[in-house]
This record gives structure tokens, C-alpha cells and sequence, in this order.
């Protein structure tokens, strides 16, 4: 796990987020909370304000697989 990381870091963002919110199916989840969520995450060092669409939608591609992963 690096120490820190950024927008551009989905899969670890997705890892994070699965272990965060274990039971809880990435594709529910609004855009808005998604970017709360990654932004509270520690070791995040992303500008809030560099995030965008396709930003969000790789990171909750990325926790989509964690979360099939986990669910056997």
C-alpha cells in the first residue's frame, strides 16, 4: 500500500474503498459520495478539485472488481 496516492491511483483507491465499505455495491453509489468518501481516505493527497467523471468512474470500476472479488 503506498503511502500516499491520487486520483489517478484507482485500484488502490478501489482496494481501500472495498476494505472501507465491505458489504456496500460500488455501482449504488453516487458520484458525490464517492468523491467524499476518496477524498477522507488516509494517505489521499488528491486536489478535490482535479477529480472528474472518468476519475470516478475508473475508481468505482476499480472497487467493482474488489467487490466481486469478496463476494466469492
Amino acid at each position: 500500500m503506498p503511502a500516499t496516492f491520487d486520483w489517478d491511483d484507482s485500484e488502490e483507491i478501489g482496494i481501500q474503498l472495498s476494505e472501507k465499505f465491505p458489504d456496500l455495491d460500488p455501482l449504488t453509489v453516487r458520484f458525490t459520495d464517492l468523491h467524499k468518501w476518496v477524498t477522507e481516505l488516509a494517505g489521499f493527497t488528491g486536489d478535490p478539485k482535479m477529480s472528474n467523471e472518468g476519475k470516478l468512474e475508473a475508481i468505482q470500476m476499480a472497487w467493482h472488481e474488489e467487490f466481486q472479488d469478496r463476494q466469492g
